[in-house]
């Protein structure tokens, strides 16, 4: 369907040809004509497959500029609380519609001022509670709800803090859910709180057929951190992305590759907002080339020309090991999903073949130079204005 044929608000309309959008996606050809109508919907697709405007555009097109707040909009992480803010702040900017993110991390002041002058909320769940409890936020007339990524909800422990906030809201209201994976926890949620919903599922938005998979069999631990070196010193075209098990571990990963002078940055829950943020912006501007993350990076984020996919540790799960690639190889494009597999992967990796839908293929292992991996970067004596002292891991 050619985004001109939407009955949606010409200036929504115009800013769809202003980013150069012509064809819809699955998703958004089957959203947009059923949320225009007032029905519930969950919605079962990829990141990647342009869900954001699935339910952006036609939320937009339905509430009415000036009449307090309507939408209320859930997200899992900051990262992805800010995208689709983004989204909504560009497409509403002419419709006079104001958008306000609700996250944690941050100042609270500022949101409480602007809250009171917007119609659509996007928040986290901690956050969005802390203003329900503090009297700032009021969901009384709000008319339609939206939960995105609603089986990273329960991932992340939040299905408690959503079950209270749904609480606050009307019990007339359209619901819209939206998942990578449709659990027995997501359809619970779905005959909770929806009535009679359209179920639309799309194919994965990763084309298998661009996406190699492959992974070394590596005999030494300490021989993990050299050939990532070298496949991202040989491996260049394109960004990367480097998935690591936990935050300490990324931030060891991301410090020893700048040593190495690649430029890489890391992002995890740890960090704070503003850092998050900073190392999100540095690889989508190219500043850096390589993103170092745990899997807090592989929902939901729009990082577009991603070509490799790095399991530094592998995931613990083959629905983990699909969010991770499904960053490559999406929209044409080829990608590569490459695993470094030393003997305490084994467990992980074994689980993760399972799937038969995976084609994991065994590489050769080259000849790399071994480079050091350093374990802790804090100077040891502060007066001293020279390179700071660093010691060795294992």
């Amino acid at each position: 369907m050619k985004c001109e044929q939407l009955p949606i608000h010409p200036k929504l309309l115009a800013k769809l040809q202003e980013q150069q959008f012509k064809e819809l996606t699955r998703i958004q050809e089957k959203c947009i004509p059923e949320i225009l109508k007032g029905r519930d919907v969950v919605g079962q697709a990829e990141t990647g497959s342009g869900k954001t405007l699935a339910f952006c555009l036609p939320l937009l097109n339905t509430i009415t500029p000036g009449k307090g707040l309507q939408v209320l909009i859930l997200t899992p992480t900051r990262e992805l609380c800010i995208q689709v803010t983004e989204v909504f702040q560009s497409y509403g900017k002419n419709l006079g519609i104001r958008t306000t993110s609700v996250y944690g991390g941050v100042s609270i002041g500022p949101q409480i001022r602007d809250i009171r002058f917007s119609e659509i909320i996007i928040g986290t769940p901690g956050r969005l509670l802390d203003h329900l409890h503090r009297g700032t936020l009021d969901l009384r007339f709000v008319t339609i709800l939206v939960l995105d990524e609603t089986d990273k909800m329960f991932e992340m422990g939040f299905v408690e803090d959503v079950e209270e906030i749904i609480c606050y809201i009307p019990k007339q209201r359209q619901v819209l859910m939206f998942s990578a994976t449709i659990s027995e926890e997501v359809l619970r949620l779905v005959k909770k709180h929806l009535r009679h919903p359209l179920v639309i599922k799309t194919q994965s938005y990763v084309d298998h057929t661009k996406l190699k998979q492959i992974y070394y069999d590596i005999y030494e631990q300490n021989q993990k951190f050299s050939l990532l070196v070298y496949l991202l010193n040989r491996n260049t075209d394109g960004l990367s992305i480097v998935f690591c098990g936990t935050r300490r571990e990324s931030d060891a990963v991301s410090k020893n590759l700048t040593r190495q002078g690649i430029r890489a940055s890391a992002i995890h829950g740890g960090m704070k907002q503003q850092k998050r943020s900073h190392s999100l912006d540095a690889l989508k501007t190219q500043k850096t080339k390589v993103l170092v993350a745990t899997d807090v990076a592989a929902r939901g984020l729009d990082i577009k020309n991603v070509t490799y996919i790095y399991n530094y540790d592998v995931p613990k799960t083959p629905t983990e090991y699909v969010h991770r690639i499904g960053r490559t190889a999406r929209a044409g494009a080829n990608g590569a999903a490459i695993t470094l597999l030393t003997e305490r992967d084994h467990d992980n990796f074994r689980r993760v073949q399972k799937n038969d839908d995976f084609v994991i293929e065994r590489a050769n292992m080259p000849d790399f130079r071994k480079v050091p991996f350093l374990r802790r970067f804090e100077q040891r004596n502060h007066s001293y204005r020279g390179s700071p002292r660093y010691s060795f891991g294992r």
